[in-house]
């Protein structure tokens, strides 16, 4: 269920593989995507699953209608939950210890963050890291009172696989250059992860990085490798109160 699964910075931080749930192929297992498609059933019980495994009711694991952008939603203490309609965002930060920060990726980069009582959930692939999602994550918990902060760094489409064309790597590296890679066959690439690293270090950040590529790997969801009928993982994140 969890390819990784931590406690750092007073924060409980999990990535999904895609085992252990109730989605049946070609979803199987633990498509963790869209309440509203194909696998709807699966979904929403696995949905349930990451909720008790956290120790929370399944409306207080927080997810938004993620658009590649770099808007970032404040889960206040008196928001009701579910959160209806879902915010279009990016990113989700919260001083709150009763939900879970959930975002979902199959090649993104999930990002979780955590420091000072707030915690943070940012999805950033190559459109949300042009844009700033991440960054715009760390100012909205820095608003929130956070100072010291330390994000951690899920799967992803790595820069040996993230192949692009020559166009688009040149204007994503003019804004992002540490994201300029090239695929392990010698093509034009873009590495997600390196990218966010350098914005992470420009604002004083620490770094953990959990990745993995889901290219490579069998046991990540992988849009590249399986299309349409892949899956999706989250990055989950909730407060841990002493």
């Amino acid at each position: 269920m969890f390819g990784y699964d931590e406690v750092l910075s007073a924060a409980r931080v999990a990535f999904t593989d895609r085992y252990g749930g109730a989605s049946q192929p070609p979803y199987g297992e633990l498509n963790l995507g869209s309440a509203s498609g194909p696998d709807a059933e699966g979904v929403i019980a696995n949905f349930r699953l990451i909720a008790s495994e956290f120790g929370v009711p399944a409306d207080h694991v927080v997810r938004v209608s993620q658009v590649h952008g770099r808007d970032v939603y404040v889960v206040r203490e008196d928001d009701d939950l579910p959160l209806e309609p879902m915010p279009r965002a990016d990113g989700l930060v919260t001083t709150r210890s009763d939900v879970v920060l959930a975002v979902r990726a199959a090649d993104c980069l999930p990002v979780l963050l955590s420091g000072d009582g707030v915690i943070g959930a940012a999805h950033s692939g190559r459109k949300g890291m042009y844009a700033g999602i991440v960054p715009a994550t760390v100012d909205a918990m820095r608003e929130l009172g956070a100072s010291r902060i330390t994000a951690v760094l899920g799967p992803y489409a790595c820069g040996n696989c993230y192949e692009v064309p020559e166009e688009m790597r040149t204007e994503v590296a003019e804004r992002v250059p540490a994201s300029y890679s090239e695929t392990s066959w010698g093509t034009p690439a873009l590495d997600v992860a390196a990218g966010v690293k350098a914005q992470l270090a420009e604002l004083d950040v620490e770094v953990v990085d959990a990745t993995a590529c889901t290219i490579e790997s069998g046991d990540l969801y992988s849009y590249r490798r399986e299309g349409p009928e892949s899956g999706r993982m989250a990055g989950l994140i909730k407060r841990v109160v002493a």
